[in-house]
Formats: structure tokens, C-alpha cells, sequence
């Protein structure tokens, strides 16, 4: 990453190594996802939309907050107990930062693929 702009630097080795393990991973990389589509998403959205058990989601969810790129809202909607999950400005340039790394990556590919 460069200091100045928080963007992956080309020369600074394989993209491979800046990508975030919190972030990559599948579940979380869709929960982030979709929490920056929706700005604010409800947690049984994201269990049926990522395929996931209440528990699986709940345990990715917890690392996502520990992380500091989520933020968890628990309230009422009528009588329903809800859970809301929210970017916070960190979880915004972690997926930034990912989604530069994958496309470093792309590029690569697509670059070796026409030789």
C-alpha cells in the first residue's frame, strides 16, 4: 500500500500477499459486500442471501466487529428482535483495498493469457 493514497503499490510483490484474511474470506467478503450496497443490512438478509446458519453468521459477524469494519445494531421492529449491520469507514477501505488487490490479479491473468 502506498502511504499517500491507501492503494496497492505494483512493486510491492505479488498482489497475492496484500490480500486481508478477515476480508477475503467468502462470508465476509459478501457480508461486506452487501453492507456497502445497502449502507445498512439486516441480518437475516444476509444469512439467506450468503447461504449461511444464524450461528456461521454470527461467528463471521463477530470477527468483522472485532476487525473494527462493522458496525452491529440490535433493536426492536415492532415486537421482532432485529440485528442490523452497518460499514464503518474501515470496513469501507478494507474492501477498497481488497477489491484493488483481486483486480491486480485480474490483470495478471489477462495479461498472461494473451501470450
Amino acid at each position: 500500500m502506498t502511504a499517500t493514497t491507501g492503494v496497492p503499490d505494483p512493486d510491492a510483490g505479488h498482489p497475492v500477499t496484500g490480500l486481508d484474511e478477515v476480508v477475503h474470506q467468502r462470508a465476509r467478503l459478501g457480508i461486506l459486500t452487501i453492507a456497502h450496497e445497502a449502507r445498512r443490512v439486516e441480518f437475516g438478509y444476509l444469512r439467506t442471501h450468503l447461504e449461511l446458519t444464524a450461528g456461521n453468521l454470527s461467528k463471521h459477524l463477530s470477527v468483522l466487529e472485532t476487525a473494527g469494519l462493522i458496525e452491529i445494531q440490535k433493536g426492536y421492529e415492532g415486537r421482532r428482535g432485529r440485528t442490523w449491520i452497518t460499514l464503518t469507514a474501515t470496513g469501507t477501505t478494507a474492501l477498497a483495498n481488497e477489491i484493488a488487490r483481486l483486480k491486480q490479479l485480474i490483470a495478471r491473468v489477462e495479461t498472461t493469457d494473451g501470450q
